[in-house]
């Protein structure tokens, strides 16, 4: 370890521990690349185009379909960099991993703590909206609706979330089960919510109209700019890709292929869902609407069945994203609990599922209060600065990594380097600029206890100190202890 002070923990050490098995039992490496891309569209595919299209259309107007595509350029940028990182380090820490390796122990917490926004606090959001879907689907089915009291949070007609809460503990149920079931669902689910988005794009072409679209920009730039950050939300969960590098064959050609062809999918299917939406129905009526999807299908069929449809995908697309995000989640503190930066309950992986069970259910439950009585509102805003501080991280990561081990092997490098990772560093800080001031001292607040936990929890209990301390016999049999 140099002694900087950063404590830098070495890539080949990284990949070494991830391959030890530190609890007697290991993770597997079930999941190829056609699994690992369905994955990551279940990831991403969900609240944010279902529920927070019509927010981002409230900003934006017409422009809707410009702020998507920056927001998708951030990703693409963003995602050049996971990429490479991703086949260098084909490990379960993703981004907190890779910023053990570039920018030291410290940044690497910090990174860690905000990834509790972008996988924990999102799942709550996400599943947050899935209730908004099911009372569609349900009205339209069996003409019933849950109760407001029962399917709001305080403050927006209810007390508690329980739709919310169901979906995450049900995704947890199915992840103790197994990563490999787990996989399964999630591309059955990836395979049906693309096709419903298809459909509604086909149904709502057919009510197109081009005057729908002027004044194109009637918020302006500043319109665009806001609407892009929420549109950001939508993209959310492709690095959860990376989090799966110790279960994924071959990692590290399969995992930036996976990466970069979710991305590629994912931004042209938005593109054309907002195109649809806002061609088929006047933007003013579209923006701030609950499941504004099956509202234009509605509008544009004349009829309730499409309606059913969407409202059917979009309760598919949203519990995928619960299932995939969660995994996501689990694994960032399993990586962190080896490095004992966290509590050891979470590195622990039953010899019977070979998953993280505990990791799963404290997960399951501490981000389920959220989602029971946190507006989406608050919610949303609060992983998206959390998401892009931690992409603008990643790709300082890039130049830090090539620097101090030019030798790596990597499957994958980022394209028009150094340009393209310093874009992506500059569009996260846009976007970012995009987020009401509130937003800002929450973050600020959030970073600061961040730092204190590390101070008073991680720093004096860090293992990479510890076996540096002990000598280089004890540690390197520490480390695949």
């Amino acid at each position: 370890m140099p002694r900087t002070g950063l404590r830098l923990k070495s890539p080949d050490l990284l990949v070494a521990e991830s391959g030890a098995d530190l609890e007697g039992h290991g993770l597997k490496r079930t999941l190829g690349p056609f699994q690992l891309v369905c994955f990551g569209i279940g990831a991403i595919v969900g609240t944010g185009i279902f529920v927070g299209l019509s927010d981002t259309v409230a900003e934006a107007g017409p422009a809707v379909l410009i702020s998507f595509i920056l927001a998708a350029l951030t990703c693409v940028f963003t995602a050049f960099s996971f990429a490479e990182l991703g086949g260098a380090i084909p490990v379960s820490g993703s981004s907190y991993s890779y910023t053990y390796a570039s920018l030291g122990e410290r940044a690497a917490f910090l990174v860690g703590w905000c990834l509790l926004l972008e996988y924990g606090v999102s799942v709550s959001a996400v599943a947050i909206g899935w209730g908004q879907y099911l009372n569609e689907l349900l009205d339209n089915t069996v003409g019933w609706r849950i109760p407001a009291a029962l399917a709001q949070a305080p403050g927006h007609g209810g007390v508690v979330n329980v739709p919310a809460v169901v979906v995450m503990l049900l995704a947890a149920v199915l992840l103790v089960r197994g990563v490999r079931e787990s996989a399964r669902a999630t591309a059955v689910m990836a395979v049906i919510k693309v096709g419903i988005l298809v459909l509604f794009c086909a149904i709502a072409l057919t009510a197109y109209d081009a005057g729908n679209l002027t004044p194109f920009a009637p918020e302006g730039i500043g319109g665009i700019g806001a609407g892009a950050s929420l549109a950001f939300f939508s993209f959310i969960g492709f690095d959860a890709i990376s989090t799966a590098g110790e279960e994924v064959k071959n990692p590290r050609k399969n995992i930036p292929l996976a990466i970069l062809v979710t991305i590629g999918c994912v931004a042209l299917l938005y593109c054309l869902v907002s195109v649809a939406a806002i061609g088929a129905m006047p933007w003013e009526q579209v923006g701030g609407k609950p499941a504004a999807l099956s509202l234009i299908v509605d509008r544009a069929t004349g009829s309730g069945i499409g309606s059913t449809v969407i409202a059917l995908g979009a309760v598919v697309a949203i519990a995928s994203v619960v299932l995939a995000v969660m995994y996501g989640q689990t694994r960032i503190l399993l990586s962190m609990s080896r490095d004992g930066l966290v509590p050891r309950v979470f590195e622990r992986v039953s010899p019977k599922t070979s998953t993280p069970v505990a990791n799963t259910w404290i997960v399951a439950v501490v981000f389920a209060v959220p989602a029971a009585v946190v507006p989406l509102d608050v919610v949303l805003d609060m992983t998206v600065i959390g998401t892009l501080a931690v992409m603008a991280v990643v790709n300082i990561c890039v130049p830090a990594l090539r620097r101090s081990h030019p030798g790596l092997q990597r499957r994958f490098r980022v394209p028009l380097y150094p340009v393209a990772p310093l874009l992506g560093v500059a569009f996260s800080l846009y976007l970012m600029c995009g987020l009401p001031l509130v937003t800002w001292v929450q973050f600020a607040v959030f970073l600061a206890v961040g730092a204190l936990l590390y101070a008073l929890y991680g720093r004096p209990r860090s293992r990479l100190a510890r076996d540096a301390e002990a000598g280089p016999a004890e540690a390197a049999t520490s480390s695949v202890r």
